[in-house]
């Protein structure tokens, strides 16, 4: 189930109508998800955010949550792996509905190497430029950062 950013439920068709009136208005989706293991539970939040159209004030944002077993996520790799693939599913889904929709996928990776996902920074962002998205890493990679983040808590 996806939520508006204050809560409410919506459906995804709901969404897709908003980002068809989004992007006549030339404004981009974002998309990026975060992940949050707690005891045995691995909780993964995809957002979908939109933002820069024209006249637009501030920016809207949907999430949903999925829960997962934390064993069928060993590593950090994987995770960051998965983080990804949900980005790259919501985004296909999404220009299925909009073939316009100028997408841009927010990886939660580091852009320095010393960090602990930065080493997996390159990889992961040819899988999203490889599946045909632009995408960005961290410290731009706000979409993923702070909207999903805040909701994979």
């Amino acid at each position: 189930m996806w939520h508006s950013g204050s809560g409410n439920k919506v459906s995804l068709e709901a969404i897709y109508s908003k980002i068809n009136l989004h992007t006549r208005k030339n404004g981009c989706v974002y998309v990026g998800c975060d992940s949050q293991i707690y005891g045995d539970k691995c909780t993964f939040s995809t957002a979908i955010c939109l933002h820069g159209a024209d006249d637009q004030k501030g920016g809207y944002y949907f999430f949903k949550r999925e829960k997962t077993k934390r064993n069928d996520y060993p590593t950090m790799v994987v995770r960051l792996l998965r983080e990804v693939e949900l980005s790259i599913k919501i985004g296909y889904e999404i220009l299925e509905n909009n073939s316009n929709a100028d997408i841009e996928i927010h990886i939660d990776a580091n852009s320095k190497k010393d960090k602990p996902t930065g080493k997996f920074a390159d990889m992961l962002m040819g899988y999203a430029k490889g599946a045909g998205f632009r995408c960005k890493i961290k410290p731009e990679a706000w979409a993923s950062n702070s909207i999903a983040d805040k909701h994979s808590k």
